[in-house]
């Protein structure tokens, strides 16, 4: 919710809008800093690197506070697309030069590859796609959804919208390029 004073607009306490300032980053810290320090240590297997993720996250967040925007995403799925990002970036980076986790290992933990890929991987996905269809218009959200998430045939989705299939076809095409730029704007690399 945004409120409109004079010609200003502020955004209500606690959207995040204040992550430039200590105070908002201790805040969006102490809501959501516990729960990305369990993803990123289920997915990479390793509590230091888990840290590391969490402070890299932070750092990311405070430095691009001016884009964050609460009416595109919220705090928390913003802050999770960092940290997808932050954690491929550090499984990238230990797949890379595996001999630097030997280095602090101690013999009993197992030099595995990082996992990246699992349940927490998808539902952060999820998360995110859900967030760019909400951004983009509700027929091509339609067209979409109806296609490409449920798999149904493009004669059958056109039928029951009362529409031919080259429009439905244009929708699925001009959707997808606004699902793109969405995500685009989210901050999700490919």
């Amino acid at each position: 919710m945004v409120r409109v004073v004079g010609r200003r607009r502020r955004r209500p306490a606690g959207s995040g809008a204040s992550l430039d300032t200590e105070r908002g980053l201790r805040g969006a810290y102490a809501a959501h800093g516990g729960e990305l320090y369990r993803f990123a240590l289920r997915q990479l297997g390793d509590e230091g690197a888990a840290e590391e993720v969490v402070q890299e996250v932070f750092l990311r967040a405070w430095r691009r506070a001016d884009a964050f925007d609460p009416e595109i995403a919220s705090l928390r799925s913003w802050l999770y697309a960092i940290a997808r990002n932050v954690v491929i970036d550090e499984a990238r980076r230990t797949a890379s030069r595996p001999w630097r986790r030997t280095l602090t290992d101690s013999p009993q933990d197992s030099p595995e590859a990082p996992v990246t890929d699992g349940i927490d991987q998808a539902v952060v996905d999820t998360w995110v796609v859900e967030e760019a269809l909400r951004r983009i218009r509700p027929e091509h959200r339609e067209a979409i959804v109806a296609t490409h998430l449920r798999g149904r045939a493009y004669a059958d989705v056109a039928t029951e919208l009362g529409i031919p299939i080259g429009t439905l076809r244009s929708r699925i095409f001009y959707g997808m390029k606004a699902l793109r730029l969405a995500m685009d704007e989210m901050g999700v690399e490919q």
